[in-house]
């Protein structure tokens, strides 16, 4: 007797929806926080320190979270039919989650001032944020993000790999 038929399972779609839901509750999240910290240092400093986080915020959505989506789209997308609900994530992220919530932790009741943690909170929630709304373009009929992997060929070749060569263990 196997205890496979007691795994929660979802659609794909759903899982889609699901990565896109967390990457946006958690960039929210951070952006709120570093707003916060920015608001309370008055009108001048916030609009200073603010400016700061927008190229951050673009540059690690563009360089980093936008990559990252779309190299877990098409793994989502090649999964069975019904996989357990827990494939949103490759397995080994998972402590990485756990690793970088501490972290975060950590830096927040840290000495480091809250003006430079914001620069970097806001920097990662936005970046997070914007790249969860190409979760959300993948799950609307017709729309394909696989014209931007045609242009970038070195992401195309990622998606190849991690899709034929790392099935998951759901």
């Amino acid at each position: 007797m196997t205890l496979d038929h007691l795994k929660p399972r979802a659609s794909r779609s759903f899982l889609l929806l699901l990565s896109g839901l967390m990457w946006s509750a958690v960039g929210i999240m951070l952006c709120r926080l570093a707003i916060r910290w920015y608001i309370s240092l008055g009108f001048t400093q916030h609009t200073f320190w603010f400016s700061l986080s927008i190229p951050l915020a673009l540059a690690i959505h563009f360089f980093g979270f936008s990559k990252l989506a779309l190299v877990n789209i098409p793994r989502i997308q090649n999964l069975p039919p019904k996989p357990s609900v827990f494939a949103f994530m490759q397995w080994w992220n998972y402590p990485l989650v756990i690793f970088m919530i501490s972290l975060g932790t950590w830096m927040r009741h840290s000495f480091i001032p809250k003006q430079y943690l914001g620069i970097l909170y806001f920097g990662i929630g936005a970046g997070l944020f914007l790249a969860s709304l190409l979760y959300y373009r993948s799950l609307i009929p017709g729309q394909s993000l696989y014209r931007k992997l045609d242009s970038q060929p070195s992401l195309k070749s990622q998606v190849g790999e991690i899709t034929t060569n790392h099935p998951e263990p759901y």
